[in-house]
């Protein structure tokens, strides 16, 4: 036989294998793991509602967090900003715009050992406060950087 007719063969003989193996239901997509939703902190109206719904109800300042955000961003549509958490054994962050209309922008879940840093956009209506709330050890730590919106986003 010649090597392109071999080699024309093996191709067909694989694909015929994966037909088959996938109409035997061997390969089948499996169950996601999807994180909870906290509804209630999406769906709030204000800072405090927001902050109350992640259980971070008595607030550490701390200057082991840092946030990178922009002081002056041109547009609010599009904030970058991302939260670094020097803080050992951070769970979870979260980030609250606080004048938006629905303050929680975002909260991430931090794995064991993984690295406490995020980023995201945000999209900000008028210059806010942006505070992270990182929770570590079942003690909520907090910063809080001001950004400057000169061109609305959430308006």
């Amino acid at each position: 036989m010649k090597a392109s007719v071999k080699i024309m063969r093996r191709n067909f003989l694989k694909i015929s294998a994966g037909a088959c193996a996938a109409a035997a239901g061997l390969l089948q997509s499996g169950a996601a793991w999807a994180a909870t939703w906290n509804k209630n902190g999406f769906d709030s109206k204000t800072a405090v509602d927001a902050q109350n719904s992640l259980g971070a109800t008595n607030l550490i300042d701390s200057r082991d967090i840092t946030i990178t955000a922009p002081d002056i961003a041109e547009n609010g549509a599009i904030v970058p900003v991302a939260i670094t958490s020097k803080i050992p054994n951070t769970q979870s962050i979260s980030i609250i715009a606080e004048k938006n209309p629905f303050p929680l922008a975002a909260s991430f879940d931090i794995s064991a050992g993984g690295e406490a840093y995020v980023s995201t956009r945000l999209k900000m209506g008028q210059t806010s406060n942006v505070r992270a709330i990182v929770k570590a050890d079942g003690k909520f730590y907090t910063a809080i950087k001001e950004v400057k919106i000169t061109v609305g986003g959430c308006g």
